[in-house]
Parts: structure tokens; C-alpha cells; sequence
């Protein structure tokens, strides 16, 4: 074994050993602040603390994977200081090893973090954040409707406490407030009372409109009418709040959610923007590592310690509110959706390098 093999491992186990000891201190302060939220928003509906608790937990790995990206760089900046401080990065440089070469492990390192993040974080991630969604429309919002997409057309349940329905169309048009090919089945409390069969269904104020449609009871005897108006508490902002986060869908998931949906006549924008970002988000951890080991591979020289965390917790603001200008700009439609997604990533990382770029060469 080469010891330029040996320094890397080495230096490749300190980057995961910061980055570990950030995650770790954001996971906990993460989890305290959401319980305490948890415990606001759910004061006086009678749920106890064990649900809450647990609800925080399935909330968890979702708030884990966005503050990941900061843990990369507060854990690079993290260890490039210390590495400073006990003189191990004036020893490599003497030694002849370059800012690119220090910097090697730690960059295949937070790439390799990020495919991981990718590949097996998000489906746990996403099934967790599901069950979470799940509790929070039934004990805290009081929702009792739920949109569902999939190949064989759209699924959308709403109902009261006296009736309840389960509606099924082909496609929707309209973002959802015109169904097509609809087949209503009607429940008061866990008894079936009957169906309704039409070829459209147009969402009003507090119903929807059915026109030539064909009802029958539960006993099967299917009965025309030109008109029928079901009652809804839907509204047309509802329809797309109920519509399955981004979050909540694995990254393996997403491609066929995005043609599922397309197909139904709903627009897949937010979805296909949370897939490419997905997709990016090693060449984001990467640059994360270059802005990290700006702000702190001479922190003694230009300022000490308290200079590169604050320049470490600027930049991750400026990533931050730059990711979300990208993300509106993108669902609005005012930048092409893959331009939103990558635009972070790259500007990331060029001015990391370029950052790194201006302190090896001069």
C-alpha cells in the first residue's frame, strides 16, 4: 500500500468523521425544534405525546436529507480547521501534495455520500415521509380527501363524517377540476349505498357538477339522470395541496409517478424539478467540500476559526435562497425546469473551485 493510499483513507476519515459530528449536532436540534413544533400545532385536539413523538420521527429522514447539504459543508469546514490547526495540512503541503490532491478524498467522499443520499436514502426517506403526511392531514389538518395518481387513471377520496366517496377518472383536465370517464362509489360509514357512472364530472362551488349520468343503489339497479350534483368541501387549491408531495416519492419512484401523471392531465413540473435536483445532488455535496475548503484551509493567516464559520454559514444561506429562487422560478414556468434544478449545483461548485482556484495558484 502506497502512503499516498494511506493519507487518503486517512484524510477521507476525517471529512466523514466532521461531517458525522455536524449531521449529528443539526439531526438533534432538528428533531427538538420539530417536536416543540409538533406539540404547538397539536395543543388541545387530544393526541397524546407518544403520537407526536412518533410523528416527528417519521419526519425525521425527510429533514435530514435537506439539511445534508449543510452538514457537508460545516463538516468539511469542521475538518479542514482542525487538519490546519494540528499542522497535518502544512505537513502534506510540504510533502508535496497539492490543495487538489488534499482535497480528493474528501470530494469522492461527498460524492459518494451524495449517490447514497440518492439511491437508498430518499425510498426510506419518502416511505417515512409518507406515513408522516398521512397523520399529519388526519390529526392536524382534518383533511379527509387524497389524491392519487397512477397508469390506470386518478383516485381522489372526500368525504364527512356522514358520507364518504371514492372517485375515479381515466384523466382530469383543468389541474384536477374536470374529471373524464368517472365512476363515483358512495359509502355511508363502512356500508357501500351505491355508485355513479358518468363521462365528466365539472368541480363547482361546493359540488360537482355530473351530467348524463347513470346512479344506481346498493342494490345494483342502475337508474339515468341528466344531472347530479354531489356535494364537496373541495376546492380547486385543495385538489393540488392533496396531490402526493414531491418528498413523499422515492427516487426510484419519481420517473414513473412524472409519466403516470402526465398522462392523467396533471402537471408533473414540481416532480420533475425534485427529480433532476436529486440527480444533482452529488455534484452539490461536491461543491459544498470546495466552499469548505476555501473558507478554512489557512484559517490562522486570514482570520482564525470564527472567520470561516461565518464565511461557511454566509455561503450555505446564499445556496439556500439561491436553490429556492431556482425552485419558484422553475415551477412557475419562467426557466426551463432543468436549467432550475442544476443551476445551484453548477454555480456551486464553480465558485467553490474558482474560490480554491484564487488561494492554490495565487
Amino acid at each position: 500500500m502506497s502512503w499516498s493510499w494511506t493519507l487518503y483513507r486517512y484524510l477521507a476519515a476525517q471529512f466523514i468523521a466532521g461531517v458525522a459530528t455536524v449531521y449529528g449536532i443539526f439531526l438533534v436540534l432538528a428533531f427538538s425544534a420539530d417536536i416543540v413544533d409538533l406539540l404547538n400545532r397539536t395543543a388541545g385536539r387530544g393526541i397524546n405525546t407518544a403520537t407526536v413523538i412518533g410523528m416527528a420521527v417519521l419526519q425525521l429522514p425527510d429533514l435530514g436529507l435537506k439539511m445534508l447539504p449543510f452538514a457537508i459543508l460545516g463538516g468539511g469546514v469542521f475538518c479542514f480547521i482542525r487538519l490546519a490547526r494540528s499542522q497535518e495540512l502544512v505537513a502534506s503541503r510540504a510533502a508535496g501534495i497539492s490543495a487538489w490532491d488534499f482535497l480528493t478524498p474528501a470530494i469522492a467522499t461527498a460524492v459518494l455520500i451524495g449517490v447514497l443520499t440518492v439511491t437508498v436514502a430518499t425510498p426510506v426517506a419518502s416511505r417515512m415521509f409518507a406515513e408522516f403526511a398521512g397523520l399529519e392531514a388526519r390529526h392536524i389538518k382534518g383533511q379527509a380527501s387524497q389524491l392519487a395518481v397512477s397508469e390506470n387513471g386518478v383516485w381522489l377520496r372526500q368525504g364527512d363524517q356522514s358520507e364518504q366517496s371514492v372517485i375515479h377518472a381515466i384523466s382530469a383536465a383543468d389541474q384536477g377540476e374536470r374529471l373524464e370517464d368517472i365512476v363515483v362509489f358512495r359509502y355511508r360509514g363502512d356500508a357501500y349505498i351505491g355508485r355513479i357512472d358518468a363521462s365528466s364530472a365539472q368541480l363547482r362551488e361546493h359540488y360537482w357538477d355530473i351530467n348524463d349520468a347513470w346512479v344506481s343503489g346498493a342494490d345494483g339497479i342502475a337508474r339515468r339522470q341528466a344531472n347530479v350534483r354531489l356535494p364537496t368541501t373541495l376546492t380547486p387549491s385543495q385538489i393540488q395541496e392533496s396531490f402526493i408531495a414531491p418528498t413523499a416519492l422515492s427516487f426510484w419512484e419519481l420517473p414513473g409517478f412524472i409519466r403516470a401523471a402526465q398522462s392523467a392531465g396533471f402537471s408533473a413540473v414540481r416532480y420533475r424539478l425534485y427529480f433532476y435536483t436529486l440527480c444533482t445532488l452529488p455534484a452539490l455535496f461536491a461543491a459544498m467540500v470546495f466552499m469548505a475548503a476555501s473558507f478554512s484551509l489557512r484559517p490562522a493567516r486570514e482570520g482564525g476559526m470564527a472567520k470561516a464559520i461565518l464565511l461557511s454559514v454566509a455561503a450555505g444561506f446564499a445556496v439556500y435562497f439561491f436553490e429556492r429562487l431556482t425552485e419558484t422560478l422553475g415551477r412557475s414556468g419562467a426557466v426551463p425546469v432543468l436549467l432550475a434544478a442544476t443551476a445551484p449545483a453548477i454555480a456551486s461548485i464553480l465558485i467553490g473551485m474558482t474560490l480554491v482556484f484564487s488561494r492554490e495558484d495565487g
